[in-house]
């Protein structure tokens, strides 16, 4: 197997954990909520999607209806998307490190 394919595959397998953490954050933070526990800091929730798990800290919030009234989260989560995704075409179009598609 090529070193390449094998950094692929390990990216791959490291976006799909990050974002299951993300997705399961919200769910655990909102059960929380909901019974008066100890909750989840907000600074946790955002690092989650910042260190790449914005899809699933997205879909966390819509699906658990967590943070949907918080307009740090409302705009916060897509930004960081947004700033991922352009981060990601950089790498692919502009970067002298470009990216290479298997």
């Amino acid at each position: 197997m090529k070193l390449s394919t094998t950094l692929y595959i390990i990216a791959a397998v490291y976006m799909l954990l990050i974002n299951l953490t993300g997705f399961t954050l919200m769910g655990i933070d909102k059960h929380r909520a909901r019974n008066m526990a100890w909750r989840i800091p907000e600074a946790d929730l955002f690092a989650a999607a910042i260190l790449g798990g914005s899809v699933g800290s997205l879909i966390g919030m819509f699906f658990f209806h967590h943070k949907t009234k918080h307009l740090s989260f409302l705009i916060g989560m897509p930004l960081i998307l947004l700033i991922q995704i352009g981060i990601l075409l950089w790498f692919m179009f502009r970067s002298p490190f470009t990216l290479s598609i298997i």
